[in-house]
């Protein structure tokens, strides 16, 4: 696939990095692996800690650092999104390089689109691309589509997100018993209050190649079944049926796939 590209930082690219907030979420101990980009004077830079503030180092490149109570990254997207003061905002992990012109250009994208979600693109360290986008590399998500958002891959709307009264269920993501399906979800709740969510061609990172998202495990299906229950309610037991098909090679086989398709599991 072709990616779109972007020009060389540019006053226009200044300009947009002027709006954006890029909030990292971190573990104490792993703050001293995060990297703020070259170029980001402009940025607003929010550090999102849970495991006690006594034990990190601020960085003069941190605007803010956020003490985050409790479990789970859920927890510290939505700290993050309580404390931005810019209008656009990329969730970010302790473990992402950042790329400054695509993010640039995923603001100026929803600037004219009107859309409250840019959902851009990552690649792994050695740069291959994650995920592939259709012909033209633009795509206006479903419900369906945008099971396949990973967090870093998220600029929103802030000024939209907050009218919508949309935040991160805490009973999903890493770092909570139900360790998948937050980013869906949030998208999923975003269509509910009825704002848009594209998918775009512009990489906005490096991420290494292993992801929990690709974990097919009997304890994976499990949460991934009460994704589904969460999001569809009545109606997921046909939407549990139709994954399960289309799935049924990495769930394990059909008696996994069945098991999937029967499972109640609820938050």
């Amino acid at each position: 696939m072709s990616l779109t590209t972007t020009s060389p930082m540019s006053s226009s690219t200044s300009s947009a990095l002027s709006q954006l907030t890029i909030g990292w979420s971190s573990l104490a101990e792993r703050t001293g692996a995060i990297r703020v980009p070259d170029g980001a004077d402009e940025v607003e830079v929010i550090v999102a800690v849970q495991g006690g503030l006594d034990r990190v180092t601020p960085h003069h490149e941190w605007d803010r650092l956020i003490d985050v109570p409790g479990r789970g990254v859920a927890r510290s997207r939505n700290a993050v999104i309580e404390a931005t003061t810019r209008r656009y905002l990329l969730f970010c992990d302790d473990d992402v390089q950042v790329d400054l012109e695509g993010v640039a250009a995923g603001i100026d994208y929803l600037s004219r689109s009107g859309s409250a979600l840019a959902l851009g693109l990552g690649t792994t360290p050695d740069g291959v691309v994650r995920k592939r986008r259709p012909m033209g590399g633009r795509e206006r998500l479903t419900s369906f589509s945008a099971a396949r958002a990973a967090t870093y891959e998220m600029l929103v709307d802030v000024e939209q997100v907050k009218a919508a009264g949309v935040r991160f269920d805490e009973r999903f993501g890493a770092g909570v018993d139900l360790y998948l399906g937050d980013e869906y979800l949030f998208i999923f709740d975003l269509f509910r209050a009825g704002r848009r969510a594209d998918a775009i061609d512009y990489v906005y990172g490096v991420h290494p190649a292993d992801s929990s998202g690709h974990r097919w495990g009997a304890g994976d299906a499990r949460v991934r079944a009460a994704v589904l229950n969460r999001a569809f309610g009545r109606r997921a037991p046909i939407v549990r049926l139709a994954f399960a098909i289309r799935r049924a090679d990495k769930l394990g086989g059909w008696r996994a796939a069945a098991r999937f398709a029967l499972d109640p599991t609820r938050p």
